[in-house]
This record gives structure tokens, sequence and C-alpha cells, in this order.
């Protein structure tokens, strides 16, 4: 009788916030696990504490020759992927009276085109491996206008439709996808945030939620619970009640010298 193989998973942005709490959760149920993030050292670290469990396989994904040269080295340790949960993200704020089209550009590319090159990379390995799974962390925010968050939020919903279009065309082939819809978590990207986050969850208690998700294969993984029964009613309103619910939201200008 032969003992059942370990499921072999690619997770990006494992350096920290989600990312490195959900490879602690992986690598504890004894999974193999390829990690990529642009920071090589903390996934150093977890190889040493997992001996023979973790592929290091460091880079910046948004480069796509990086991430062909990344599927190329997880296909040649291991040969196949079973489960690919594409994490890797980030976050900035724009202020529409000094509009940076290169804030849009930077976050669309570090959020969306990264996942795609790695979507590129994963689906012949996910192909080769066992029950096959797709896994793409967007976000609540994509529910319903924000202020500020016009490239988030874009880049966001543009993963949220790649996934969701993704899991149609995938479906003939066995490959299961799923969206991740995260509310507040406290990461070094949320830390920066200057507003309040309601009924915000550290990283560990959304890592260990999301896994423990995972074998079930929803078609969406949101929460917390509470923070989405609030957000989706929201997303049904009328595009005019939305936009009153945004304007109360968007902050008051700081003083001006002259006002003090």
């Amino acid at each position: 009788m032969s003992l059942k193989s370990p499921r072999r998973y690619w997770l990006t942005g494992a350096s920290s916030g989600i990312g490195a709490a959900l490879a602690e959760e992986l690598l504890g149920s004894g999974a193999q696990v390829a990690l990529s993030a642009r920071s090589k050292a903390p996934l150093e670290q977890l190889a040493q504490r997992y001996p023979g469990q973790v592929l290091v396989v460091a880079g910046d994904l948004t480069n796509s020759q990086v991430v062909r040269e990344i599927g190329e080295q997880i296909a040649q340790t291991w040969g196949a992927l079973d489960t690919v949960i594409l994490n890797a993200g980030t976050c900035e704020y724009v202020d529409a009276k000094q509009f940076d089209a290169s804030i849009i550009e930077h976050v669309v590319r570090t959020n969306l085109l990264a996942s795609s090159y790695c979507i590129e990379a994963a689906l012949p390995l996910l192909r080769a491996g066992k029950t096959p799974h797709l896994v793409g962390v967007a976000s609540a925010v994509t529910y319903l206008p924000m202020p500020r968050a016009e490239a988030y939020g874009a880049s966001k919903a543009g993963l949220r439709y790649l996934f969701e279009s993704l899991r149609i065309d995938l479906s003939p082939e066995g490959i299961d996808v799923t969206v991740v819809s995260p509310g507040f978590v406290d990461t070094p990207l949320t830390e920066r945030n200057d507003f309040p986050m309601p009924l915000s969850w550290p990283a560990d208690k959304a890592a260990r939620h999301i896994f423990s998700k995972l074998e079930k294969r929803p078609l969406e993984i949101a929460f917390p619970a509470l923070f989405i029964a609030t957000l989706w009613p929201l997303s049904k309103l009328p595009n005019r009640a939305q936009l009153i619910i945004g304007k109360r939201m968007l902050r008051s200008p700081p003083p001006q010298k002259d006002d003090l």
C-alpha cells in the first residue's frame, strides 16, 4: 500500500502578510510548496524550517521572462503542480486632484498582469497535476466603488473577471478556479492605510480561514462574514445610491494654513 504523495503548491507573495501566514499553513500540513516573492530571505528561512518541503523560486513577477524561468524551475524539479495560489499584490491610492496614471500602471502591472504571467506558466503544470486547482486573491473592494481605490479596485476587479472567465474555459479540463475576496487584513501593506479598517482580521486568522476552505474548492472565499454581509447588499443598490454612499466616505481635505 503506497502512501499518499504530498500536494504540490505554488504560492506567490509568500514573504509577508497573508502569503507568509498561508505558507505556514500549507507547510504545516506537510505539503510541498514553491514560494515566490521579491524578497528571498524570508523564503529561505521557511526552507530551513521545513527541509525537503520548500522550493524557493524568488523573483519579480512583473517580469514575464522571470516568471517563465520560475515555471521552468518548478517543472524541472517537480514536473507538475496541484494547486496554484496567486496572492502577490500591492496597493496604492489615487489623488484625483493630482491624477497620476503611473500609479494605475504600476498597480495593474503588479496585481493583474503579473498574475496573468503566472497563469501562463502555471497552466501546463496544473494540467500535469492531480485534481488541479487555481486560486486567485482578489478583494472585497470590488463589490463597491471606494474613494481613492481607482488603481487597486480596477486591478482587483480585472483579476476577478480574469479568474471567473477562466473558470468557465478551464472547466472542461477539470481545473477548478477559486477567487478569494478578503476584507481588511492586518498586513505590512495595510499598515500604511490612513483610514479605519472595520472588522479587520490578523493575517494568520485570514490564512487559516483560506486554508480551511481550499479543500472544498468553493467558487469564492469571502471574509470576514459580517463585513461581506454588509458590503454585498450595498453592491446591489442602484448606481446613484452607491454614489451617495461613496461620497459619504470621502475624507475632508486638510485645512489650509489660512484656516488655522
